[in-house]
């Protein structure tokens, strides 16, 4: 691999023991992809985590951060201290909500150590956003900048509505990113590679944001790690609606873009989109395939509802207002639990506007930092979930052993306020 003086000083430790071993494991990562160089990326988006359980695993003391940031984020076996981020980096999605740690099954020592964490790591430069969705509270990329970010539903938002460049990225890639400003270029970091492969034709358009989820479910069981265009979308999307769109694709075919002609970032036309070439793939999707998409997300059985999942990818604030709306003057069954989830920074704004007050008026929780996906904490008893994500509906069933009912926020709210599941396609 070719690397530049400066690559070279890091690599051999001018810049202290722990960049040198970010550059190494660079290096080891960019030639197994057979890149034949390094790029300065000037965005991180990553984990600094240190409350799960296989990360604390073998740790004489559980605020051992050195060790954790050595072996989890560098892949090495000499303890390092991570010296400070040298580009803007931020925290995604982690396992402890530390507001509501309790109802999630932590221990106090458990949140406490969350807490620790956020402050060692923040010292270092890394903004603890804690969501899936950094780019609804600050962090959002320009067009054509590199980044090396994690979380799929993040990864396609950036690539393919702001036109940003990163590839799904691991814990260590980026924990190495973000002290040495690089990345292999490889992938998506390549103009040629971004173009599209498959065209899905849209017979039965989307018009609201279960109807994208449903679409983006079905595309990305279409095309599974390709790029697809979308031909026939002509009503512009809310924002919510790529969304979930992005997710979708992401879960069940592991996209991480796609383009909308007149809509996202690089694709003012379908010939744009396909860069002058012939589609190699063509698709359609039909009332056919949007039924069946419905079906695939429907792991229940049972209409009796125990927990109501709101918020995959993190709900944003115009979110939060709409099922304040929903749930206004109303009360949840009392044998179903409901839980909202929007990142940290909204749920501020949602305390401060009153939106949390109602929320929770009405016997539902405001979560952040989490998700049940990622750390596995549903309510006790939980055997029968309602969610309007099509994300959850796809990973929850393995996960959690749980039954799941996918539908519309308003299914979704129903489900809350009658304990029954009454949606449909």
């Amino acid at each position: 691999m070719h690397l530049t003086d400066a690559e070279r000083a890091m690599r051999d430790g001018e810049r202290g023991p722990a960049v040198a071993r970010a550059m190494d494991l660079l290096i080891r990562y960019g030639e197994a992809l057979g890149a034949e160089r390094l790029i300065e990326v000037t965005n991180v988006a990553g984990t600094w985590s240190s409350t799960t359980p296989w990360v604390q695993a073998g740790l004489d003391r559980p605020d051992d951060f050195a060790t954790i940031f050595s072996r989890f984020n560098l892949d090495s076996d000499e303890t390092v201290e991570m010296p400070p981020a040298v580009v803007p980096t931020c925290q995604l999605i982690h396992g402890i909500d530390t507001r509501n740690w309790q109802l999630q099954g932590f221990t106090a020592d458990q949140a406490a150590l969350q807490r620790r964490s956020e402050a060692h790591f923040g010292r270092r430069g890394v903004q603890w956003m804690s969501t899936c969705t950094p780019y609804q509270v600050g962090n959002t990329p320009l067009k054509g900048e590199h980044c090396a970010w994690m979380e799929s539903s993040a990864v396609v938002w950036i690539n393919a509505v702001i036109g940003a460049r990163s590839n799904v990225e691991g814990r260590e890639s980026t924990g190495a990113a973000a002290i040495t400003g690089r990345i292999p270029l490889f992938g998506l970091h390549i103009a040629e590679n971004r173009r599209a492969s498959h065209r899905v034709r849209v017979e039965c358009p989307p018009e609201t944001m279960m109807d994208w989820g449903l679409l983006g479910y079905a595309v990305g069981e279409m095309v599974m790690e390709e790029i697809p265009v979308l031909a026939g979308i002509a009503a512009r999307p809310r924002p919510i609606f790529l969304k979930h769109f992005g997710a979708a694709a992401a879960s069940s075919g592991g996209v991480e873009m796609y383009h909308i002609p007149g809509i996202t970032a690089e694709a003012q036309s379908e010939a744009e989109a396909l860069g002058g070439r012939a589609p190699a793939h063509d698709h359609v999707y039909s009332p056919a395939e949007r039924r069946r998409a419905w079906e695939n997300l429907q792991s229940a059985s049972d209409d009796a509802v125990d927990f109501v999942m709101l918020g995959c990818p993190h709900n944003s604030a115009e979110q939060m207002i709409e099922i304040a709306r929903l749930l206004d003057g109303r009360r949840i069954s009392p044998n179903t639990r409901l839980w909202v989830h929007t990142p940290r920074q909204i749920r501020a704004l949602c305390d401060d506007g009153g939106i949390t007050a109602a929320i929770e008026a009405a016997g539902a929780r405001v979560m952040s930092d989490s998700c049940p996906a990622i750390n596995r904490a549903l309510p006790p008893g939980t055997r029968v979930v309602a969610t309007d994500s099509a994300k959850q509906a796809h990973y929850l069933p393995a996960i959690a052993g749980v039954q799941v009912w996918f539908g519309s926020l308003e299914h979704c709210i129903d489900a809350a306020l009658t304990g029954r599941w009454r949606g449909g396609p």
